[in-house]
């Protein structure tokens, strides 16, 4: 099967085909909707079985396992598969849990590539499958290289010799094949002895050689080696030597003979896969699979010598934001140059291979100490041996600090910060799966707060990582369990002391526990759950419309809050057409409003869809509005019908003359370009009576009603509004007209 070049690559227009495997299916929709987006054509299977089945049947460039399945799941998926003919390199990438560290271990037992751990950061996923595709598709093509050098190497580049002992005083005879001689450099007329060739070693090597030919001629050995050497003409190449000892018929060994070749390209092709193999392609640093070899080395050593160790995670934190809009070779050039800057922070080595370490002194697991990648935009620095928590911040803050000079890439200056996690052996996990899972939390940790900065692992963020785990699984099954309501608080005319529009407002009853916006509204935009939360929301403002119609003849509109990436969406207006069919109510029963801050950070991608649902009769209002800190020339020329003065304006009137000031100013602009102006946030009578006086007379807060179930808001209108019995009604003076009604509305 032939890999195709991964996404972003120069000459391949294919798309790499990935088989994604996942028994949940909600999770199987969101995953391989986010990987078509980035450019995978993804085939889903539900299980292991239809897994195996898919790929008897059809060819895929990289299979994405989830660990945990009922019947047959990932690892015996995985171990099915390595174990058919032709799949034994087939890149498998295994779904875990962030605190599933036994999966981890038997996922490579089971013979996958590598793993990957469960979120919502679907470019950190197309990135580590975009690696994967890479690396196997050179490891194949080095491969097929070897092979057809090791072919060609069996009918060239080879000859022969015979070396006999010293007899009676006579020196001993080498006897080359003209093969032979080509191959070590010399004409077929040359006639060089066993010491001219010797000292065609390199010096460094010449003892150990002989050595290793006496040690043969001694035991009547078989002689099997490799010898760096110079060619007369200065050729420096790489020979192959075997050679079995000959005996005369007493049994008497009388010399050697055996075949010499020039094996300089195998060697240098083994080299380089065994680069590849630890090395990463792009920045030439560790790769995850040489840096979780070091780290194991690091922890063995550490726990000999009763030192300490430490895992430094490092994410960049604007990586994407110049890797999409640079093009990925603007972001290849960035991550070479942020490799090179990390490796300059510590004592980086890259000499240390397996096999070799033990041969180099007691303190040799200080020459461990690197910087690696991990893949995407995360790297690694690995610290074998630091006193405490001090010496592994000192790295981290060096690792800041070199971060924040300007990177030149694609011809622009560019600045990326980080977001450092540390984690320290003993202390914060006895494995290398312990300290990679804790300074991914406290990494994570870093960016909750702002980025640009390090903290270490403590146990109170890994209780706030799971939680916010388990928060955002169950979030991901609200919609489908039911779980969401809408509350409603109404918006009042306090001049007629009517309901002149609704608010809805999302909630989530999670068991018998209400669950607060902050905490699952800002999860929801993370994890893209907001789309089909709004969608639910329309549908459910549409449904309860239609009821209230019929109830007691409520024509005006339920305004719905909606973040400002639904408005970039061509569909919205089929998903409120939708809606509102379904339910048989007009469009301009649902009105939409965006916060004024979300409407400035993405006005060109939002005007055309504000223009299409003016077109259909939705009327738009304007959130939150005087804390957008922007140009207002907007307002003239955007479909806005109604203007929301936040309620950090409204808090104060009465009592400082800059509140009033600034309502005064809204309410003049809104009168000025005919827009309905509401007063979110009213609360006390004084400040319903500032506002009133001031020329606007919508209110919104809780003076009137709390946010409350659509049967609470009815019975709050019929024995509140209707009855007159409101504390708020009657408090404007009889003669207090105010601006005229136009002019309020």
């Amino acid at each position: 099967m032939n890999l195709p070049l991964p996404l972003g690559a120069d000459d391949g227009p294919e798309q790499p085909k990935v088989l994604l495997v996942d028994d949940d299916k909600v999770q199987l929709m969101l995953t391989g909707a986010a990987l078509r987006q980035r450019g995978f054509a993804v085939t889903e299977a539900d299980g292991g079985a239809q897994a195996l089945q898919l790929l008897a049947e059809a060819a895929f460039d990289i299979v994405v396992l989830d660990a945990l399945m009922p019947e047959v799941d990932g690892f015996e998926t995985c171990r099915r598969l390595r174990a058919t003919p032709g799949f034994e390199h087939m890149p498998v990438l295994m779904l875990t849990g962030l605190n599933d560290d036994a999966s981890i271990a038997r996922a490579y037992q089971a013979g996958a590539t590598d793993f990957y751990v469960k979120s919502s950061q679907w470019s950190l996923l197309a990135g580590r499958l975009q690696y994967l595709l890479r690396s196997a598709r050179t490891r194949r093509e080095l491969e097929r290289s070897q092979a057809r050098l090791a072919r060609a190497q069996d009918i060239a580049r080879m000859g022969s010799f015979d070396w006999r002992h010293p007899v009676d005083g006579h020196p001993g005879v080498l006897l080359l094949s003209p093969e032979g001689l080509r191959v070590f450099g010399y004409a077929a007329g040359d006639r060089p002895g066993l010491y001219q060739l010797l000292r065609l070693a390199e010096r460094a090597d010449r003892a150990g050689l002989l050595q290793l030919l006496r040690d043969a001629l001694a035991h009547g050995a078989v002689l099997a080696t490799d010898v760096p050497v110079t060619l007369p003409d200065g050729r420096h190449r790489v020979l192959h030597i075997e050679a079995e000892p000959e005996f005369n018929e007493h049994a008497v060994q009388t010399g050697y003979t055996g075949i010499v070749q020039d094996v300089t390209d195998r060697r240098q092709a083994e080299d380089k896969i065994r680069h590849l193999a630890n090395f990463d392609a792009l920045t030439g640093l560790p790769n995850r699979r040489q840096l979780l070899w070091r780290a194991d080395r690091a922890i063995e050593h550490g726990r000999r010598l009763g030192h300490a160790a430490a895992l430094l995670l490092i994410d960049l934190d604007r990586f994407k934001i110049i890797n999409d809009t640079l093009g990925h070779s603007a972001g290849d050039e960035l991550l070479v140059e942020v490799g090179r800057r990390l490796k300059a922070c510590v004592r980086h080595c890259d000499a240390v291979q397996e096999g070799t370490l033990e041969a180099v002194g007691s303190r040799s697991h200080r020459l461990l100490e690197a910087v690696g990648r991990l893949g995407g935009d995360e790297f690694i620095a690995l610290l074998p041996e630091v006193l405490d928590e001090t010496d592994a911040q000192r790295v981290a803050d060096r690792i800041l600090e070199v971060m924040r000079e300007p990177i030149f890439v694609g011809g622009q200056e560019c600045f990326v910060t980080a977001s450092v996690g540390i984690a320290l052996y003993p202390r914060d996990g006895a494995t290398v799966a312990d300290l990679m899972r804790n300074s991914d939390v406290a990494m994570y940790a870093v960016k909750a707060q702002g980025r640009n900065a390090a903290s270490s692992y403590s146990p109170m963020l890994a209780g706030r990582g799971r939680e916010k785990l388990e928060l955002e699984s169950a979030l991901h099954k609200a919609i489908e369990r039911d779980e969401l309501v809408m509350y409603y608080q109404p918006k009042v005319d306090v001049r007629s002391a009517q309901m002149v529009g609704v608010e809805a407002l999302m909630r989530w009853q999670r068991g018998r526990t209400l669950v607060s916006p902050a905490e699952f509204i800002p999860l929801a935009e993370e994890t893209g759950l907001i789309v089909p939360m709004s969608e639910w929301a329309l549908h459910e403002a549409a449904r309860q419309a239609k009821r209230w119609e019929l109830n007691f003849g409520f024509t005006d509109a339920i305004a719905v809050n909606l973040p400002n990436r639904l408005f970039e969406r061509s569909d919205l207006v089929q998903h409120i057409e939708r809606a509102v069919g379904e339910y048989g109510v007009k469009t301009e029963a649902i009105q939409l409003e965006i916060t004024e801050t979300g409407l400035m950070k993405d006005l060109q991608e939002v005007i055309p869809s504000l223009h299409r649902l003016n077109e259909i009769g939705v009327q738009i209002a304007i959130d939150d509005f005087g804390t957008g800190y922007s140009s207002l020339a907007y307002l003239t020329t955007l479909p806005i019908s109604e203007l929301k003065i936040d309620r950090s304006f409204i808090r104060d009137l009465g009592i400082t003359p800059q509140s009033s000031a600034v309502v005064t100013a809204i309410i003049a602009l809104a009168r000025t370009l005919k827009l309905r102006v509401v007063a979110e946030g009213v609360e006390t009578l004084r400040q319903m009576e500032v506002l009133n006086r001031l020329g606007c007379s919508i209110m919104q807060g809780y003076l009137f009603s709390r946010p409350c179930l659509a049967g609470e808001l009815e019975r709050w209108l019929q024995h509140t509004v209707l009855t007159g019995k409101a504390a708020w009604m009657g408090v404007l003076g009889a003669n207090d007209e105010g601006p005229p009604q136009a002019a309020a509305s």
